[in-house]
């Protein structure tokens, strides 16, 4: 968490800056709020988000309702009124239930990161359904999801091959959901594939 408190700018906003909150894996806009120094300050020292409210004052996200914001990097913006919050969250950040204060049409900019979720659910529900889902098959047999691989990658080529646009795109579907699948047979996820991704674009 690097952010030089002292360069931002709370005198334009009346002793506050500007705060848009975002999910650090989807990338999805989860609030905007605002800070004073005091709510900063308390944000870096304890790693949670915390908020200055018109009517509630100075408020730690999560307080009452459990759905705290878990800080991965604060950035201020070039002017130094505002603050890029990169958080891992807990729960809605919307007081109406809402994963996002826009909607939950807003989470749809990452389609990966919704799969993902769905995925870990499943891995989270093993066991306790009579009647397991096809995923949960393909996280209890590693042989079978292998085996899809395999399947999934040569249609895939085979679509390819045969210049068939429309079903190349249907087979890296297919083929992307089996690997997604994998990566959680072996306890990694599409963040760790972002995370290697990035570094080999620096």
């Amino acid at each position: 968490m690097t952010l030089d408190i002292d360069a931002l700018d709370f005198n334009k906003g009346g002793g506050l800056v500007t705060v848009v909150t975002q999910d650090a894996v989807n990338g999805a806009v989860l609030m905007v709020a605002h800070a004073d120094r005091e709510a900063i300050e308390k944000t870096v020292e304890t790693g949670e988000m915390h908020y200055r409210s018109r009517t509630r004052g100075l408020w730690r996200k999560g307080a009452t309702s459990g759905n705290i914001q878990h800080v991965v990097s604060l950035t201020a913006d070039c002017d130094g009124d505002s603050v890029l919050a990169r958080v891992d969250v807990a729960g809605p950040a919307c007081h109406t239930g809402s994963m996002s204060c826009f909607g939950e049409e807003s989470l749809g900019a990452d389609v990966f990161s919704r799969l993902d979720t769905v995925i870990k659910s499943r891995a989270a529900e093993l066991n306790r359904e009579a009647k397991p889902s096809y995923t949960q098959r393909l996280l209890q047999d590693r042989n079978l999801r292998l085996k899809k691989i395999g399947e999934e990658a040569a249609e895939f080529v085979v679509a390819c091959a045969d210049d068939d646009p429309a079903r190349a795109v249907e087979e890296a579907a297919d083929l992307t959901y089996h690997i997604m699948v994998a990566l959680h047979g072996v306890g990694r996820n599409i963040t760790d594939v972002r995370a290697a991704l990035g570094k080999r674009a620096k």
